[in-house]
């Protein structure tokens, strides 16, 4: 698995952290990040021990894959002020 998630293989110690504090495999969303770490074929995120909580309320702020999608602002225009602005 951690071939398709082209994760690199984690070192010695950061599978004992793994496995000391409870990581989490991660979700789907999670393929393509930066920080995914691949051991035994499970991929796992280094920032976060349960990435199913990260994805829960949303898109992960750990996401080195994912771009935030921003509103267009758009402003009113008073129609008085306009035309007046207009003749200039």
């Amino acid at each position: 698995m951690s071939d398709a998630l082209n994760a690199p293989a984690a070192d010695a110690a950061t599978v004992a952290r793994f496995q000391k504090f409870g990581f989490s495999p991660i979700v789907s969303q999670c393929t393509g990040c930066a920080h995914v770490r691949g051991n035994d074929g499970v991929g796992f995120c280094n920032s976060y021990a349960n990435p199913t909580a990260k994805w829960a309320a949303g898109m992960c702020n750990f996401a080195t894959h994912a771009k935030v999608e921003k509103a267009k602002d758009t402003k009113s225009v008073n129609p008085l002020k306009a035309s007046k602005r207009g003749g200039k």
